[in-house]
């Protein structure tokens, strides 16, 4: 399994589900999970920090085929698996299934239009030096707001935990600042080369894309009523639903 990724999983059996988190979280972001996947998806599944992300190492350079291909261990030849992936993971599951065979793969909340601006900007996030914070409060407060959780989960959640780092009594956040220059999918060739079937996700009222956006890559597209781009924190059972062709619609 790979070396150099913190993961965390439980279950037992297949298919195993991968979940992968968004830019700037941990794969504890899915602890919410925990109890509904025991409940209702009696299987094994992981959850690893990303590279540069919480306490996985970092690249020397990040694209999403080298995301990819630092996760790819973790999907056992010749089983069945099944992706899920937010914002960022989302992408690094459709390149994932472009490198290795897996079950199904699901993209929910993935940004697929950007502007020049907006890459200029996340840009110039990633050449940014790591900011120091004087107490973890203020650290975990900005993590929270990087990763969009601000509002969702409260300072003290045991999901926020490894988002930041101590050092020689300073603090900052455990993402490595050049992730942020990662680049724009090419969200039609990602989708053309996936070696499983493709289900696109979307919260109602997620800001990062349009069912219009998402609607023109020719799979099949589902939207989560009344829930935000960081729909899987918001409600994990309606999430999870997308992983068994129930209707989240509704």
């Amino acid at each position: 399994m790979g070396e150099d990724l913190r993961v965390r999983g439980g279950g037992e059996g297949e298919p195993l589900l991968l979940l992968l988190h968004g830019l700037g979280a941990t794969g504890d972001v899915w602890s919410g999970w925990e109890s509904v996947l025991a409940r209702d998806w009696p299987c094994r599944w992981l959850a690893p920090d990303l590279p540069g992300h919480g306490g996985s190492a970092a690249l020397p350079e990040y694209t999403f085929e080298a995301l990819a291909e630092a996760v790819s261990p973790l999907v056992e030849p010749g089983g069945r698996t099944v992706v899920l992936g937010h914002s960022l993971g989302g992408v690094v599951a459709l390149a994932l299934a472009a490198r290795v065979s897996v079950a199904a793969v699901v993209g929910l909340g993935i940004k697929v239009a950007w502007t020049d601006e907006e890459l200029e900007r996340a840009q110039a996030l990633a050449r940014r030096p790591v900011a120091w914070f004087g107490s973890r409060e203020e650290a975990v407060a900005r993590h929270l707001r990087v990763s969009g959780l601000a509002g969702l989960l409260a300072e003290d959640d045991p999901a926020v935990r490894d988002g930041v780092r101590e050092q020689d009594g300073r603090w900052r956040l455990a993402v490595d600042p050049r992730a942020f220059g990662v680049g724009a999918p090419d969200m039609a060739g990602l989708v053309a080369r996936s070696s499983a079937p493709v289900r696109l996700a979307r919260g109602e009222h997620d800001f990062m894309n349009t069912d219009e956006q998402l609607g023109r890559l020719g799979v099949p597209v589902v939207t989560l009523a009344g829930l935000g781009h960081n729909a899987h924190v918001e409600s994990p059972e309606r999430c999870l639903t997308l992983l068994t062709g129930g209707d989240a619609a509704g």
